[in-house]
């Protein structure tokens, strides 16, 4: 048997760098914390262990995370997730000086997805309102599709969900690399599975393309687009069928010319087309266990909390035998 184990992983003091750089950094600052107390409360909901310095913090930080989970699940795919069978750890160093980062690792297995664990770090409102949102979208991916996602549709729609001063950073580093020879051509990012030497214009482009498929067409489109994709392993008829574009190549012509024109806003029909996200769903928990329990009342009168993130995340993917994604390779 085996599974395949993900690892989500997250950049620090806000530049971009290449993940095992970023992930060194990481866990560099978690060994060199001097706070006796950095874990010293703890917080369950009905998804996620918080450990956090605090139990005022580990609470913000639990229900939080439980309501982007279900808030961020309906907006992408239209219902909210079922419980998790185990609930995800979050371990949680918040500090004002600390830069803002985090890693959710998990593991595929023949269809299931398991092994949570989540550590973050950064100032309080960062991890709030940043690291949290974005983290939370890589789980509900793994847990709707079962399988790793493209490189840069997973990178490039996460992205979109970031705060407006990141999204228009990743659009100024686009135009760059396009202006200095370092774009990726679409028939070539489209089969990567890996990534390539020259990683940061995957983030760029995944982003501007992701935003350009969902302003016309919405997040659940975008959803069924991938879903196609990844069943057919031909995203050109994938194109076609959700967004009338003949090719991947074709897709490429069409989004450069919209990206010089200044990335201008959809038609007003298409724009209408596009379903708005949902505002309000039933709160019903689903159990994926005979033991499930119902989830914390507590983070059902959480203050709504603004589906938005100011960083950016990547994957690496390592090969285990059933064993938790904890190290990279």
């Amino acid at each position: 048997m085996e599974a395949t184990a993900r690892m989500v992983d997250g950049r620090k003091g806000g530049g971009l760098v290449r993940w095992f750089s970023a992930w060194l950094a990481l866990v560099a600052g978690w060994l060199v914390a001097t706070d006796t107390a950095a874990y010293a409360a703890g917080y369950r909901t009905a998804n996620f262990i918080v450990e956090a310095p605090t139990e005022a913090l580990a609470r913000k930080i639990g229900d939080a995370a439980e309501q982007y989970r279900d808030t961020l699940a309906v907006e992408w795919t239209g219902s909210p997730l079922p419980r998790w069978s185990r609930p995800c750890p979050i371990t949680a160093q918040v500090a004002p000086h600390l830069g803002a980062g985090g890693a959710t690792s998990f593991v595929f297995d023949r269809g299931e997805v398991f092994n949570w664990t989540m550590t973050i770090q950064g100032s309080e409102e960062r991890i709030l309102d940043s690291v949290l949102p974005h983290e939370i979208t890589h789980t509900i991916f793994a847990s709707h599709f079962r399988q790793p996602l493209p490189r840069w549709a997973d990178e490039g729609a996460c992205t979109t969900v970031e705060h407006p001063v990141e999204r228009a950073r990743q659009h100024r580093l686009l135009l760059e690399f396009l202006t200095t020879g370092r774009g990726i051509a679409f028939p070539e990012m489209f089969a990567m599975k890996e990534y390539p030497a020259d990683v940061l214009p995957l983030y760029s482009q995944g982003y501007s393309l992701a935003r350009y498929l969902i302003e016309r067409g919405g997040r659940h489109k975008y959803v069924s687009f991938v879903t196609d994709g990844l069943a057919s392993e031909n995203w050109s008829a994938s194109l076609e069928k959700h967004y009338g574009v003949m090719s991947v190549a074709q897709m490429q012509h069409v989004w450069l010319d919209w990206v010089k024109q200044g990335c201008p806003a959809p038609p007003a029909s298409l724009a209408a087309a596009a379903p708005a996200p949902a505002a309000a769903w039933s709160a019903t928990t689903r159990g994926q266990s005979p033991d499930s329990v119902p989830a914390s009342p507590a983070a059902a009168a959480t203050a709504p909390v603004t589906t938005s993130a100011a960083r950016t995340s990547i994957y690496a993917q390592a090969r285990q035998s059933g064993q938790p994604a904890s190290t990279v390779r």
